[in-house]
């Protein structure tokens, strides 16, 4: 490994990416890759708006509404391997390019279709899956790209810089100006999507360099389904990843629970408005935007698994407050500083991966990952719904926060043993590709 920067092809034709010297900033790499990400979670937060407030000028019935939001996670669980799989195989750079052209026709195709008053819901559903199916190869690539651009100490705040962004553009600058822009013609919000993603793929020619990942001498790839397995086994026989990813994925599922209900919470248990709803929405996504600014400097300070389990721990005790103690302070804060820790806890995460999966894996490791946490947010959401039903909505909150909690204990059992790992991340090099 290097800590020098080159951008000169080797012998064999591959770039060499690697970080600044240290002291130097994030480079110039990251801010294309930056900038570009940003346009793309602005056109994704217009998006995300503008699909269901056109179903619903289609038809009324709840179920076939419900039936489009249902669509963002069928993709994760069906495409996120395979994905994952041809990101290991193709430059990502270029994974990242053709996604977002395959969007800019998606997009464009229906706004074409909403001005011409031709909208049909079977299009927002063909839409829907074929924009997930996408996202998990964009989503894979960028994360798979992210090792190649910064050096190994700065991933944490990277990743930090990147998920601010995503509050801001997605949340507070995205979902405003998606409802705006519908409230003056239906067919605007999808042009400006589509704008944005062709946008966000045109900053990608700034980037410069390869980012294919290199394989052994004589490693050729396999078959598609001998890769993804490969990826599952090599998840399974890392021990510490392993265990990160499972206490994840069922704390993600508990968080779910709660956060499904959230609505019911404003409108039931506090008796506010409905309008209400939506600025706790805006208060979750400040908390994010702050997680992803301080993420980094805590790690820098404080032991990373004391960050973990302060990011876990966090939402799990204000979960509980809101059941014992609800009011709208109580609620304001759990939103704020759930989101905070959660994000908190996901850009270190989300470093030791990028640390610790080899760069020819990244991809179907991050797929086999990304399958399971979204196989356990859906059902947790639904098991929430259940059990407010069944217990009331201030006794799933505890439920939903204690079970938080004890995912604790095995997560500072994990970080205690794996402790050494976790100082793969104070490394100044790159991670090859």
């Amino acid at each position: 490994m290097s800590s020098s920067r080159t951008d000169a092809p080797d012998p064999a034709g591959k770039t060499t990416v690697s970080g600044d010297a240290p002291g130097r900033g994030l480079g110039r790499r990251f801010w294309v890759l930056f900038s570009s990400g940003s346009v793309s979670n602005l056109a994704d937060g217009i998006g995300r708006v503008a699909l269901p407030l056109l179903a619903v000028t289609l038809t009324r019935d709840p179920v076939p509404v419900a039936a489009l939001s249902s669509l963002t996670f069928l993709p994760w669980l069906l495409f996120a391997i395979p994905s994952g799989v041809l990101v290991d195989r193709i430059d990502r750079r270029w994974a990242m390019i053709v996604s977002q052209l395959v969007r800019v026709v998606v997009v464009g195709l229906l706004t074409l279709a909403v001005a011409t008053g031709q909208a049909a819901l079977w299009m927002l559903y063909a839409a829907a899956l074929a924009l997930g199916a996408v996202e998990t190869l964009y989503d894979n690539a960028i994360r798979a790209i992210m090792p190649a651009v910064v050096r190994r100490d700065q991933l944490e705040k990277a990743n930090g810089r990147t998920e601010a962004a995503t509050a801001v553009t997605d949340s507070f600058l995205g979902a405003p100006l998606g409802s705006a822009l519908f409230m003056i013609a239906a067919a605007l919000p999808f042009l400006a999507n589509s704008l944005g993603f062709l946008l966000a793929g045109a900053l990608l020619f700034l980037l410069p360099g390869r980012y294919r990942a290199e394989r052994a001498a004589g490693d050729r790839p396999a078959s598609m389904g001998a890769e993804m397995a490969e990826g599952v086994r090599w998840l399974w026989n890392h021990t510490f990843l392993r265990n990160l990813t499972l206490v994840g994925a069922l704390s993600a599922g508990a968080f779910s629970s709660v956060m499904a209900v959230l609505v019911l919470f404003v409108v039931d248990v506090l008796e506010l408005p409905a309008a209400a709803f939506g600025w706790f929405l805006l208060a979750s996504a400040a908390g994010g935007m702050v997680g992803g600014l301080i993420a980094a400097p805590l790690a820098a300070r404080l032991p990373r698994g004391a960050v973990m389990a302060a990011g876990l721990g966090a939402p799990a005790v204000f979960f509980v407050l809101i059941g014992a103690l609800p009011s709208t302070a109580t609620l304001v804060a759990s939103c704020v500083i759930g989101s905070m820790g959660t994000v908190v806890s996901n850009v270190v995460v989300m470093s030791i991966r990028q640390a610790l999966i080899p760069p020819h894996l990244f991809g179907r490791v991050l797929g086999v990952i990304r399958t399971l946490l979204w196989s356990l947010i859906p059902l947790g959401a639904l098991a929430g719904g259940l059990m407010a039903g069944l217990f009331g909505l201030r006794t799933l909150a505890v439920i939903g926060g204690s079970l938080m909690l004890v995912l604790l204990v095995p997560l500072a059992l994990t970080l205690h043993r794996h402790r050494r790992e976790l100082d793969t991340l104070n490394s100044a090099d790159t991670v090859d590709t």
